[in-house]
């Protein structure tokens, strides 16, 4: 008679390689073939239970039709929301977007993270896992989702007006050859060896080394104003060094012109803004108005300066046209003079053909 000791290691051997119903049979057949006293010395040496080995010799001596599932059905252990059915209730009242704002909610002051959940759910009466309430909310349609940035605070009833006006004024200065840029300033920078966003390729376990904290008053800042020629898609930026005022912005458009724009534009009597309304360069800016006043009678140029609704920046042409650009091209490396600030905004392209000037 086999021992207990050979049973058991035929079943470690056998059973990486059988799926549950095989093994299930496996425990059986060893039974049968040990006769008497067989269902108990195999429970001892496979661990399974005696009732799974009875089961097992049940079904050898009553083989079900072939099938290709590994438990019969109703076979394997009742899902939660089966047997608890207050659950899945209980956990989407939790996760409702009013729920936070319920004094009652047991999760008023929490993170709605899973183990919070789970443990919210367990206090109220419903005892469950982590694991399973991350599968519930994903059965129920719910994912992990940031904020997003889409209410622009009181939205004035002409702001489609506001820019239906603003394409046409691009559109026809457009079409009669005419200069249209887009301006503003870029986030300001602090000047040093100062961690910047981002990543960029370097040898393996050698990142460039940088302060662990960002103290303004140790260093300089760097102040990028741009100018985009929407037409020529080029840009212009000038860093400056102390404050973002308007009679810096007015300088900067300028020297854009006297530098780039003339030359560009030898015919043109006519030049078209379109601006933030904040800012330098804000519609209540009255040194903004006076500086382009001057700056035209300098030029003989006629001005007009469109300015974007409040809370629209983001559709600043300047902003996904000519920034985004500049600060992909810097990720990752720490700014430590204006002249590596002006160096790389002036290497900056993309293949669209993005030229800059710094």
């Amino acid at each position: 008679m086999e021992t207990e000791a050979v049973v058991a290691e035929r079943f470690a051997i056998l059973a990486p390689h059988l799926n549950e119903r095989q093994r299930r049979l496996l425990v059986g057949v060893e039974a049968r073939l040990l006769g008497r006293g067989g269902p108990s010395l195999v429970a001892r040496a496979t661990g399974v239970s005696r009732q799974t080995v009875y089961d097992a010799l049940k079904e050898l001596a009553d083989p079900p039709p072939p099938t290709e599932r590994v438990r019969r059905p109703g076979g394997g252990r009742k899902r939660l929301q089966d047997t608890d059915p207050g659950l899945v209730e209980a956990l989407d009242r939790m996760v409702d977007p009013d729920s936070r704002g319920d004094p009652m909610s047991p999760l008023r002051w929490t993170s709605k993270s899973t183990t919070q959940l789970a443990k919210a759910l367990t206090a109220a009466g419903h005892p469950v896992s982590a694991d399973v309430v991350g599968r519930l909310l994903r059965e129920a349609g719910y994912s992990l989702q940031a904020a997003v940035k889409t209410r622009e605070g009181n939205q004035h009833p002409d702001r489609d007006a506001q820019f239906r006006y603003l394409n046409e004024q691009v559109r026809s200065f457009g079409n009669r050859g005419l200069p249209v840029v887009s301006v503003d300033t870029k986030k300001k920078e602090l000047i040093g060896e100062f961690k910047n966003a981002g990543k960029e390729w370097q040898p393996k376990g050698q990142p460039v080394e940088v302060n662990v904290h960002d103290f303004p008053e140790e260093a300089g800042k760097a102040i990028p104003y741009g100018i985009y020629d929407v037409g020529r898609n080029e840009g212009w930026v000038s860093v400056g060094q102390d404050h973002d005022t308007a009679a810096f912005a007015v300088e900067s458009l300028r020297r854009w012109w006297r530098g780039e724009g003339r030359a560009a534009y030898p015919d043109a009597h006519q030049l078209l803004i379109s601006a933030d309304g904040g800012g330098s360069n804000g519609y209540r800016a009255r040194l903004w108005k006076y500086e382009l006043g001057k700056w035209a009678q300098e030029e003989g140029l006629a001005i007009t300066v469109c300015h974007l609704p409040p809370g629209t920046s983001k559709w600043n042409k300047i902003e996904h046209r000519l920034f985004a650009h500049i600060s992909m091209n810097w990720r990752g490396r720490p700014l430590t003079s204006h002249e590596v600030v002006v160096d790389l905004i002036g290497a900056t392209t993309t293949q669209q053909g993005l030229k800059v000037h710094a």
